[in-house]
This record gives structure tokens, sequence and C-alpha cells, in this order.
């Protein structure tokens, strides 16, 4: 997941009827390390929001007064940065103990992580929710540990499709008429928010390819250049053929480009829960409502996303420090205020279970059963994801299957 703005109301970053599965980490005694018989765990994350080093920092401080003979030192990084930090301090022999990523299937492949049920209680483990669990797990078992969830859903401005005499779109041509006719009331209104650029072109990807019937593959294989997904791709082009866009949609960033949604300037645009709080900070006043993501034919459909918390075996005398961080982290009380403030879904029963009131994102978890996830625990989908970033942009000029051939060609190419 990219990075969002904190919500202005801790509620919105809620999950009430969440589906999901987590798993914890629990433990006894912390483990070997430092000199005394202290222990020192190096805490690698991503920046989420404005807020996210001050959470982390409550959480450490939480955790250090009930474990004083462990002390964690934290590194934020920008998402921009973050896979490049991981890289290096691997390289260099100097791993982080603990970290917070997205995708980890090399990291297995190189069998430097622990399998999650090494690192965490068994009353931890139950709590988590079974379908982002599995999504966790490679060859049946599970190296990471569910950290924070999202979906996509459509934000639609009301007042400018009635304005332009539509309605909320269900499928792919209802879409394409009522973008384009919002597009045509002017005043530099766009009708649909295409963001193409290299911020998260692998997630607006998805919205279109996945919903044409397509998928990115497997933990086996990873097929990006197929029939089925040609077919959302030329459905892209339409789009923007058709002025249904924003102008220059192949270089769009998405966080900017949902400001603009925010100010009231785009009729139509996929978000993140996350994104309720941005409205609410910086336009409460717009008239909005969250629908599911049109299709090709109607049916739903969600991209998935989650991030996770992982363990680097390191010289493996920090495993029960780390067992004892995971287990703190995620009690309710210490983990459902930290994914609150940063606007996204808990991922354990317990979470869900805490904020079973709250309906602000329940258009969020209506569509969440039927959420489609990236094919993380392929080895080869960090390449994948790279090569979404680096050229999928380039729909804006070039043929679709051109396009989608030289990202298979760069996923191949490793």
């Amino acid at each position: 997941m990219k990075k969002s703005l904190r919500f202005g109301a801790v509620a919105l970053a809620a999950t009430a009827t969440l589906t999901l599965a987590s798993c914890g980490f629990g433990g006894s005694t912390g483990g070997g390390g430092d000199a005394e018989g202290e222990t020192t765990l190096n805490l690698l994350v991503p920046s989420y929001s404005d807020a996210t080093k001050g959470l982390w920092e409550d959480v450490i401080d939480g955790f250090e007064s009930e474990n004083p003979d462990i002390t964690v030192d934290l590194e934020v990084q920008s998402w921009d940065n973050l896979e490049k930090v991981v890289s290096t301090k691997i390289q260099a022999g100097e791993a982080p103990d603990i970290y917070n990523g997205g995708p980890f299937a090399g990291f297995v492949g190189d069998e430097l992580l622990y399998p999650v049920e090494d690192v965490v209680s068994e009353e931890t483990y139950s709590d988590f929710q079974d379908a982002f669990l599995a999504n966790a797990e490679v060859d049946g078992t599970a190296y990471a540990l569910p950290l924070i969830a999202s979906a996509r859903a459509l934000f639609v401005n009301n007042a400018l499709l009635e304005q332009a005499g539509v309605e909320a779109p269900t499928d792919w041509d209802e879409l394409l008429d009522a973008a384009t006719k919002v597009s045509a009331l002017g005043g530099g209104v766009a009708g649909y928010g295409m963001p193409l650029g290299s911020e998260e072109a692998q997630a607006e990807a998805a919205v279109w390819l996945w919903g044409g019937g397509g998928s990115f593959g497997d933990a086996s294989e990873i097929t990006i250049d197929t029939p089925e997904n040609l077919a959302g791709a030329e459905q892209i082009k339409k789009m923007i053929d058709a002025g249904a866009t924003q102008a220059d949609p192949g270089s769009t960033q998405r966080s900017p480009l949902m400001d603009i949604f925010i100010q009231g300037k785009i009729g139509m645009q996929v978000g993140l829960p996350p994104t309720v709080g941005q409205i609410e900070e910086g336009n409460p006043e717009l008239d909005y409502s969250i629908v599911p993501i049109p299709t090709e034919d109607g049916s739903p459909f969600t991209l998935g996303v989650m991030d996770q918390l992982m363990a680097f075996q390191n010289d493996g005398d920090k495993q029960e420090a780390i067992t004892k961080f995971f287990d703190y982290y995620y009690s309710a009380d210490v983990y459902v205020p930290w994914v609150q403030a940063e606007g996204f879904l808990p991922v354990t029963k317990s979470g869900a279970e805490q904020l079973a009131g709250e309906e602000a994102l329940k258009p969020f978890l209506d569509v969440l059963p039927d959420a489609q996830f990236y094919p993380s625990t392929n080895a080869k989908w960090s390449a994948a994801d790279g090569a979404f970033k680096a050229l999928f942009g380039q729909l804006q000029s070039k043929p679709a299957q051109d396009v989608l051939a030289e990202i298979q060609a760069q996923v191949d190419a490793g």
C-alpha cells in the first residue's frame, strides 16, 4: 500500500465486520543479542502518513516499558526508497530484525525469514483472518504476518454525475458513457481519474485487467501478456481516446490525482479507505458516494491489498524478543488504534470485533469478499510490480498488446 494522509477521525479507519485472517506473535523471554542480557531489535518500516513515525514510537514506548531488557531501534523510510534500503541492508549482512513491507517471496527463497509460527504465540496466530494469512504463504507455510488491509471502490462525485445526466456505472459501457459525458461538462472537469504513473500503476492495471477477467498469475507463474488481460488494457485505451479521463493519464500519479477529485474536479476515481478521511479533512462538503468498481460485465470485484510484517532470522538469537514484540503489537488495545490512525482495515478478528459498530467504511467491507490479490508469493512479483510502474503508462501512446508484451518480457528476464 502506498502513502496516505491521516484520517480526520480515527473511526473512519476502522472496519466493522471484516472477515480477514491474521497471525500474531507471542513470546516468553527476550532472546540474546546485546551485552548484559539486553536485546536490540531493528525495525524498518515505510511511511504511510505524516503520523507513521509517531505512531510506531508510541508502540515502542509501551513495549519497552513492559520489556525493559529489549530496545527497539526504529527506521522509517519512504515507499520510494524502502525496497532499495532493505536490499542494501541485506547485501551488507545487516537485515532488519523486523520489516514492514510488501513482496517477500524472494526473501523466502533465500531462506532469510522465520516461518510465522516460529515467532508468534498460538493465541495471536489464531486471531488472524484466514483469507489474508493464506495470502502470506509460500508452499503452505506463512512467512509474513498480515499488518493492514485495504480494498478499492469507486468514489463518485454525485453533483458532477447529476449535471451530466448520468448515474453511477456498474459496467464498462456505462462507465465510458458516464465519464465521457462528465468530461464534456468542461471547466477543467475530467470524467474518470486514470492514474497510470509510476506511483501505483500496478493497482490501476489490476482494476481494469482483472475487471475484464484477467489476472497477474499465481504463486507458480506470472502471466501478464494474455488475451484476458488484453481486454482490460484495450478498454483503458478506449477511455483515454474518448476523452473520458484527465489529460496525460500515462504519467499521472494516484495521490495528486485524488487530491483533484477531492477538490471536486473529477467525476469518478478508484480510491482506498483512507480517501474517506482525506475528503473529511480536505473538502467535507463534497457530495460523493462510494460504489463497487465497474467491471466488463458488472460482476463484483475489488483489488485487495495487504502489507506485512516479517522477521529476518539473522543470527537467530533474537527470536524470543521478536515474538514478544509481535505479541504486544497485535494485542487489540495496541493494534486497533494504530490501524485506525493510519486509515486502513484491521486484519485480526479481535480488531474487527472491537470496531464492530463502525459503518463509515461499509462500502469497502461489502466488496471485500470478492477481493483478488497480487501474486505476492511468487518470487517474480517484485519484477512484475516494477515493470508495471515503469511501462504501463505507455498505454497512452502504444498499442495495448505491445505494452503487455514488454511487461511480460521484463518479468521473464527477472
